[in-house]
């Protein structure tokens, strides 16, 4: 019952991109919001809280175009607007006091601007949002309520973050640190000898502890890549987060606690933001093609890690201006090599790809995925890709090839006819040199040539996993496609007994 939900969550959110779901649900908290105040559920005026998210998106807009143009840096809209709607939710919509309006703009301004100067290698360090509420509060008379931690708002904020988490796959995080707070809460009030039950249950309805679990602690550009870093990191944000938390005379606060997180994450992670420019276009299969860039800089990675790719570009779709791409090339190749589907009636930011002309320069971040293969060179790999999900495989094996390092690795290539097979002179060349075994079967029309020999027909099915696997249960299993297809062979591996623990997917927010 529980997988069938989940899958049909996944469903819901997966032609989504993140940012654009998390735009959806901030403008839906703050329409709640607004129809909760309007019945009397939130003390704050409807109006206000509309003119208060208009000026901070206006606000954050505005300067951080100001900004891009001064520091010559890539605007990223959608970046902004985010920012501007999740401080909306922090900050009281209140206006009985003059000062308040600049309070507005001081925040804005001051989130927008760590962006540009609070960065080490043009990559930020701090949320924006909580770096600003933090040094705000350095101001006379003002602070972040974080009014958006209350009963009323709490299932509309639960509903729509559990969307959120699903999306970007980090239950672990937000799970972790919900742990890490509450353990920590009970642990306080054991202490103060205060009551357990009473302090758990303001901490639940009244703080900001979903809302921050959601929408600012999976922050990708803030928190770590790997996924041990972000349970530590969610870890340490949840423990500061505790009401009773205090050092000294001076207790914590939500945003102190992320920017406590945001400094470990600093610390752990891989600091990575390149520019690099389109060297050519390599057609590899039907309707797809490698984008092969020179970076800027030389950078280290793991075969089969992804990065986010930011490319602004006018009549942006409601798909936005990033894309996470698997890095297809291998750390022993010089160039930056990414794989790309296209499709009938694309999206605007596959148009534009496509429109870059050689030395086009893009924008390539957040090095992320432990979709890596182990440190432990003994142990038996299965690599399982259908259609573009080979992209990860290509630059696993092209690295093997290069460095010769000998592991017990069969691919199984599922693509729809021979057309779609990509990368496969690289396939065929591990073959000879390293042993791979690499067993390719098409879905619809398709027939052998030199290039596919013994070519099979149909899906990956159990029965070809046993034929070709007859040590599948000994296999650490690698799983790279659509998300369906992915379902798919984690069903068939659960049905052969292979433990969780050795099936490992390829999964970045919106692959989709």
């Amino acid at each position: 019952m529980w997988q069938k939900l989940i899958d049909q969550v996944d469903s819901l959110v997966d032609g989504i991109t993140m940012y654009r779901l998390l735009l959806y649900y901030l403008l839906g908290l703050l329409i709640a919001a607004i129809g909760l105040s309007a019945v009397g559920d939130i003390n704050y005026n409807a109006i206000y809280i509309a003119v208060s998210a208009g000026i901070l998106v206006a606000a954050c807009w505005i300067i951080n175009k100001v900004l891009a143009y001064l520091f010559d840096a890539p605007v990223n809209p959608e970046s902004s607007i985010l920012t501007g709607l999740i401080l909306a939710l922090i900050i009281s919509p209140d206006f009985s006091n003059k000062l308040n309006f600049l309070f507005l703009l001081a925040a804005a301004g001051l989130a927008m601007g760590s962006k540009y100067v609070l960065t080490y290698r043009e990559k930020h360090l701090f949320n924006p949002a909580a770096v600003a509420i933090v040094l705000t509060a350095l101001g006379p008379h003002q602070e972040a309520s974080w009014w958006v931690g209350t009963a009323a708002l709490l299932p509309f904020v639960i509903i729509g973050g559990v969307l959120v988490m699903r999306k970007v796959r980090r239950e672990h995080m937000v799970i972790a640190f919900w742990v890490a707070t509450t353990v920590t809460t009970a642990a306080f009030s054991i202490v103060d000898k205060t009551n357990i039950l009473t302090s758990l249950r303001e901490m639940v309805l009244s703080s900001a502890m979903f809302y921050l679990g959601f929408v600012m602690l999976t922050e990708p550009y803030t928190s770590p890549t790997v996924r041990k870093w972000q349970l530590w990191y969610a870890a340490i944000v949840g423990v500061i987060l505790a009401p009773q938390f205090h050092i000294g005379h001076y207790y914590s606060s939500p945003e102190v606690a992320l920017i406590a997180g945001n400094i470990f994450a600093f610390i752990v992670s891989p600091k990575t933001k390149l520019f690099p420019r389109l060297r050519e276009k390599v057609e590899v299969a039907n309707d797809t093609a490698d984008f092969v860039f020179v970076p800027d800089r030389p950078f280290t990675y793991k075969p089969g890690q992804y990065m986010e790719f930011t490319l602004p570009h006018t009549g942006t779709d409601n798909r936005g201006s990033r894309r996470y791409f698997t890095i297809a090339s291998s750390p022993t190749e010089k160039e930056l090599r990414i794989g790309v589907k296209f499709y009938d009636k694309g999206s605007s930011f596959k148009e534009a790809m496509l429109a870059l002309d050689q030395n086009s320069a893009i924008v390539a971040a957040q090095l992320s995925g432990d979709f890596v293969m182990p440190d432990d060179q003994s142990k038996k790999l299965a690599f399982i890709a259908g259609g573009v999900g080979i992209t990860p495989f290509r630059s696993m094996v092209k690295y093997l090839v290069d460095t010769g390092e000998q592991r017990d690795v069969t691919l199984l290539y599922s693509a729809r006819t021979t057309a779609d097979f990509a990368y496969v002179p690289i396939f065929e060349e591990a073959r000879r040199t390293i042993g791979l075994s690499t067993i390719y079967t098409a879905t619809g029309t398709a027939q052998s040539t030199k290039y596919l020999p013994a070519l099979r027909r149909g899906a990956i099915t159990a029965a070809l996993i046993q034929q070709e696997l007859p040590d599948y249960a000994e296999r650490t299993f690698y799983i790279s496609g659509t998300h369906r297809m992915v379902v798919t062979i984690q069903d068939i591996l659960r049905e052969l007994g292979v433990p969780a623990r050795q099936v490992k997917t390829d999964f970045f927010p919106g692959y989709a």
